[in-house]
């Protein structure tokens, strides 16, 4: 009898803990959806504060270029040298630059510049908001009458989906600068051959897409670490888990995610 009654409550412990994950998961999930409603809901009622709006765009533009373009260029650099060897055993080293050309347009650097936005980004906006719920002050927002989501979150938001797809653009042409420079300078391969390869089954459509997905993923990153932000509890170390869990979870959103856009777009 001890033995079934062990089993018996070692099931219910199972089940406790998967809906208590469950719950977790539901309640994460909801608080996502509430700050994305309340967030579109707020963009558009006085006032508009932009000269925080233009202090966002340039911290999330202007600060991350270096990480983006550096990221972008050395991605560019390693796709060409891989393909150019591999392409190389069968006689096709001119299709390189076609290949780099489309890997980054559609797919590399859209969602490489997202993750590294949301690790520079995503976890200083749960900080910060993280921050400001442990010391009240997201409370003395509401005690002076002023809507915390429209004063805080709306800013960094709307920069975040607005300055991904200028990044994006810029990490293309870096990143096709990169295999150029590897494949012209350290390969061998006649420049002008390159350059029409890069563009010639290169369309707008397949730029257009990349560009939707970064402003795409700027909104689920930024959303998610403003989410993670905004309902913190547990004082420094529960600011801590907020950042760690913003970043986590924004980067596994915008890998589920692409593959769903990646089926609508194409």
């Amino acid at each position: 009898m001890n033995g079934e009654q062990a089993r018996a409550s070692g099931f219910n412990g199972f089940l406790e803990a998967i809906g208590r994950k469950s719950l977790e998961l539901f309640e994460e999930v909801g608080r996502f959806f509430y700050i994305l409603h309340a967030t579109i809901y707020w963009t558009f009622r006085r006032p508009f504060d932009a000269r925080e709006w233009l202090r966002q765009m340039v911290r999330v533009g202007v600060d991350s270029l270096p990480v983006v373009g550096l990221t972008s260029m050395f991605t560019g650099m390693v796709m060409a040298l891989q393909t150019y060897r591999g392409f190389e055993r069968f006689h096709a080293e001119g299709f390189v630059a076609s290949v780099v050309s489309l890997s980054l347009t559609r797919e590399l650097a859209p969602v490489l510049a997202s993750l590294m936005i949301a690790g520079r980004v995503g976890s200083s906006l749960a900080a910060e908001l993280g921050t400001m719920r442990v010391t009240e002050q997201i409370d003395a927002l509401y005690a002076m009458a002023t809507e915390p989501i429209q004063y805080l979150v709306v800013p960094r938001v709307g920069a975040t989906t607005v300055m991904l797809p200028p990044l994006v653009a810029i990490a293309n042409g870096l990143g096709i600068f990169g295999g150029y420079a590897i494949s012209v300078a350290l390969m061998g391969a006649n420049p002008v051959t390159y350059w029409e390869k890069t563009f010639q089954f290169l369309d707008m459509n397949d730029v257009s897409s990349g560009l939707i997905k970064a402003a795409v993923f700027g909104l689920i990153l930024s959303v998610t670490g403003c989410s993670k932000g905004f309902f913190t509890t547990g004082g420094a170390e529960g600011v801590g888990r907020a950042t760690t869990s913003a970043v986590v979870m924004g980067s596994v959103v915008i890998l589920v995610s692409d593959f769903f856009l990646t089926k609508i777009l194409f």
